[in-house]
């Protein structure tokens, strides 16, 4: 499966009055690094990526994560991120935090590829994630970027 990753130096704002990051805040660096991910895969920024496909997000519907290794103000992170399984309309992908070599996180999300429902459009619909995309998030021809 194709893998992004991208390295963090934690921020003060992470951080609770402890000096480690509140756990919170890395579910919004989980949700921008599977942003990444998809902006690799694509060659496109989620706006584009979004008008292009024709959907409104990839909204979440369920999440977990172990936490092994703390991390604190200044520690640099990597977080790896995948997608690790394609299904017609829904996907998984894991994160994976580094920090040094030790393992710190290890996250997994369910997402679905959304479009309105065309019967109610205050309502979201599960539709097929595209051919071209799957073929991509499986390690297939990425985009050329310029």
């Amino acid at each position: 499966m194709f893998t992004n990753e991208r390295t963090l130096t934690v921020e003060w704002g992470d951080c609770d009055p402890a000096g480690i990051v509140f756990y919170p805040r890395y579910f919004a660096m989980f949700d921008t690094s599977t942003g990444a991910l998809f902006a690799a895969a694509t060659g496109m920024t989620k706006h584009e990526m979004l008008r292009h496909y024709g959907i409104v997000g990839i909204p979440m519907v369920d999440t977990a994560a172990q936490f092994s290794v703390p991390s604190r103000y200044g520690d640099v992170i990597r977080i790896q991120t995948q997608v690790t399984a394609l299904r017609r309309s829904s996907f998984s992908v894991s994160h994976t935090v580094l920090r040094g070599d030790t393992l710190a996180i290890k996250a997994t999300e369910t997402r679905v590829w959304a479009a309105r429902h065309p019967d109610d459009p205050e309502r979201l619909k599960g539709v097929p994630i595209p051919d071209d995309l799957a073929t991509r998030l499986q390690g297939g021809p990425q985009p050329r970027t310029t």
